[in-house]
């Protein structure tokens, strides 16, 4: 079995959706004749299979996003999702950069996604657990939704868990990388500081909000591509699942 496209068919059905390209009202025509009266040499299929293929993909994208973003750099290297700083320490920081002198505000902007990427594997955790509730209802609805019903779903059902879960490791993180210090030094020196409390909770609430936009980013893309791609169906289930008859 190829490793690779499973991957991409898992992550895809995770996602939020991504530019219209024309082909979703196919690929809901497809669906809807899958759920129908569509069969194969092997029957009928069946609502077991169609949550036994969900589960299976949703599963595989979350595990190759998770280790995607949770590694050094998943964040901080990738223009697409790394967590810049909040747009007034940006700001200075922009201004200082011209006569090269921006080096404590991009270590802190650095040490910001470091404790991104330090609490992806919770949030893995917490949305394979959500995979796990799923029931066969809520995979009927998914696969008979829209081009983002997988993540709407996953998002809905797991946010405000990801959030707490996100916020603690972050604050530390933060907090024992210097990152605070070296915020309450530059908003001290450049008057856009407040209490120091204050700006910490502002500093980890915002790397917590992209940390978390930045996951479902990834899964967004993913999903568009396996609703339009049939070569990334690489199993009989998964194929039996997402079928089309072109």
């Amino acid at each position: 079995m190829n490793r690779t496209m499973l991957g991409a068919l898992g992550l895809a059905l995770l996602t939020t959706g991504c530019a219209d390209t024309g082909t979703s009202g196919d690929f809901g025509r497809v669906l809807g004749d899958v759920l129908g009266s569509a069969s194969t040499a092997q029957g009928p299929l069946t609502t077991a299979e169609i949550d036994a293929g969900l589960r299976e993909a949703l599963t595989v994208g979350t595990n190759l996003v998770a280790n995607q973003l949770g590694r050094t750099d998943g964040y901080y290297g990738d223009p697409k999702v790394r967590i810049p700083l909040p747009k007034t320490y940006r700001s200075i920081q922009t201004n200082l950069a011209k006569v090269g002198a921006s080096g404590p505000l991009d270590d802190l902007e650095l040490r910001m996604n470091r404790a991104a990427e330090a609490a992806v594997p919770q949030g893995k955790q917490l949305i394979l657990a959500a995979i796990r509730d799923m029931t066969i209802e809520d995979a009927l609805k998914i696969l008979n939704g829209g081009d983002t019903a997988a993540t709407d779903y996953l998002r809905a059902k797991t946010e405000t868990k990801l959030r707490s879960a996100f916020t603690p490791p972050v604050r530390d993180a933060l907090s024992k990388s210097g990152a605070f210090a070296a915020a309450e030094n530059v908003a001290s020196q450049y008057g856009v500081g407040g209490i120091t409390s204050s700006l910490q909770a502002d500093l980890t609430s915002h790397a917590v909000d992209l940390g978390l936009d930045g996951m479902f980013l990834y899964v967004a893309e993913e999903e568009k591509k396996i609703r339009e791609n049939p070569l990334a169906r690489t199993t009989e289930l998964l194929r039996r699942v997402f079928g089309t008859r072109y």
